[in-house]
Order: C-alpha cells, then structure tokens, then sequence
C-alpha cells in the first residue's frame, strides 16, 4: 500500500503541468439562488450542525399536498464536484410535486466556494447520512420522514456518493493507474491539482442502508468499485450514462457501475448528452458565470431532456419507495 501511495504522489506531481494556467477552475463556481416558494413548492434552507467541524448548508422541497403532521418520503440529493444544494432544483421540484420532502446540501469542501476537499471522497456518503439523521430528526414544515421510504439521488461525484452510501465500498488505490492512464481526465487533473494523502485513499466509508432506490447520473469514478465494491448495494438503481460525456468518457464510469452491480439497474442512455446535460438548463447570469456547465452540446436539447427525465426520476422512486 506505501508503494503504491507514493507512486500515487509521483502521478499527481506529473500531471500537474497538464493543468489549466492559474485562475482557470477544474469545476465550475456555481452559486446557489435563494431559498423561495415557486408556484406549487415551498423551498427552505436548512443549517445542519455537524459535530466540531462546520455546520453543512442545505434546503429542502416541501411536498405538495401533503398533510400537516403526515409521514412523507425522502428523497436526498448529492450535487457533483464544485456544485451547491441548489443544482437540480428542478429535479427537487419534480419530485416535491410527485409527493416527496426531498432535502439536498452543499457538501463541506467540495462546493462552489470551497473545494479544498475534493479529493476526500470519503466525506461526501458520511455527509450525506448526516443529513438523513437530520431530516428524520427535525422533519420541515410540519411533516416527518417516513423512515421505511428514503432515496438518493446524486449527480456526478453526487453519484458515486449515493452509491457508496447505499453500500458501495471503493478501492481508491485503482485511481492511482487510471490517472497514469488516463492523465487529461478531470479526475485525473483533480487529483494533479490536489493530491491526497495517504487516509484519502484508504478510508473508513460510512453506509446508510436506510437507503432504499438510487438515482445515480453519469457518476463519477464508477471504475473503483467493481463486483466486490458494489455486492453490497441491494436497492433498486436507475442509472444514467450520457452516451458523448466528455467529463467522464465511457466506458470508465457509468458502464463500470451498470457492470458492477449485483442486480441489473435501470439503464438509461442518453444519446447525444454531454455530462452537464444531466443538469438543468442555466440562467442567462449563470451561463455567463459558468460555461463550461451551462454551454449548449450541439444538436441536443437540454430542456425537453431535462423535462423527460424528471418525469423518470419521479416514477422511479414512486415505483420503489411505495408505502410498506
């Protein structure tokens, strides 16, 4: 293992003369609107403490039509790298009129302001249970967490980090040969431009079987699990690749987990998607702010995309979080 960390040190040290000069971001700085009620959802901000180290920002999508008092189900949403809580709120808001509270955080140092922590992937599933504590803990808006139906949904590093939650146990060493591989990546170039230590790459994961679907799109670093990495995960997935990703090329990620998992996903390829189509389409401010996210992909339609696959995202965790 000491050898291999070191060499993992000597990758990273030679891949940093790959990255983008000073001041030009690995991931986009995207900032997240204010907390607000649309036509139909009530959206809240959430403060979550988190033991001795900084409290994890977040919000929360009320469901519609849902009575005071009543136990509802949960959906959490993990945003990728360099992302906020907001990210998929139409998603949210798809799901909220679909029925269900769903709650999503900025995650501690790997967010749009802050992404001293990017590399420690780890973090992301412990964060992600402490929001589910959270959630069943404090409820919002007068309603509680029906314990017996909560998911996940994550996008990118948000999608590897539901999978890890719902089981998932990665072998970090197997980024140590594919960064050598494959050095232009954008993991790669993470890791060049962070490194990690040694604790980084042989972590304790943190599992939250209360887990019961995932939604994983286009997830990153799908290649460290493999069988064994995934035996585990026993929840229903749906899972999505699209098919021109050109943050992370296939077969490396999306494939490797559809490969992986003990139980056939729900697969969907998107032909004709790049990877931050799985993402709303962006406001005339935010595509100013962050083109490389917002950047329309050529002969795709994002919005009409974006809009089938909320619909698909909301029937599949009403097919598999129904009322027990």
């Amino acid at each position: 293992m000491t050898s291999r960390l070191a060499l993992l040190a000597a990758v990273a040290a030679a891949l940093t003369a790959a990255l983008p000069a000073p001041g030009h971001a690995l991931a986009p700085a995207v900032a997240p609107a204010p907390a607000q009620a649309s036509a139909t959802v009530t959206r809240l901000r959430l403060t979550i403490p988190d033991g001795d180290g900084p409290a994890i920002e977040g919000g929360v999508w009320l469901p519609v039509g849902a009575v005071p008092g009543a136990r509802v189900p949960l959906v959490v949403i993990s945003h990728g790298n360099g992302g906020s809580w907001t990210g998929h709120a139409a998603t949210a808001e798809a799901l909220a009129r679909a029925g269900f509270m769903v709650a999503a955080i900025s995650h501690t140092g790997d967010n749009y302001r802050d992404q001293s922590r990017a590399t420690e992937v780890a973090e992301r599933p412990r964060q992600l249970k402490r929001l589910i504590d959270y959630m069943l803990e404090a409820g919002a808006g007068g309603l509680q967490v029906d314990p017996e139906r909560i998911g996940a949904f994550g996008f990118s590093s948000g999608g590897f980090t539901v999978l890890a939650a719902a089981g998932g146990r990665p072998d970090l060493t197997r980024v140590i040969d594919h960064c050598r591989a494959n050095p232009g990546f954008h993991d790669s170039r993470l890791v060049a431009a962070q490194g990690a230590s040694a604790t980084a790459y042989d972590p304790e994961w943190t599992h939250d079987h209360r887990i019961r679907a995932v939604v994983a799109a286009a997830p990153a670093l799908g290649y460290t699990f493999g069988r064994e990495g995934l035996a585990d995960v026993d929840a229903p997935v749906q899972l999505w690749r699209p098919s021109r990703d050109r943050v992370l090329p296939h077969p490396f990620y999306a494939q490797a987990v559809h490969d992986a998992l003990p139980t056939p996903p729900e697969y969907h390829v998107v032909e004709g998607a790049d990877h931050f189509d799985m993402m709303p389409p962006c406001s005339p401010e935010l595509a100013a702010a962050a083109p490389v996210v917002c950047a329309p992909t050529p002969g795709f339609d994002r919005a009409a995309f974006q809009q089938a696959f909320n619909v698909e995202v909301a029937a599949f965790f009403t097919r598999t979080l129904t009322a027990r």
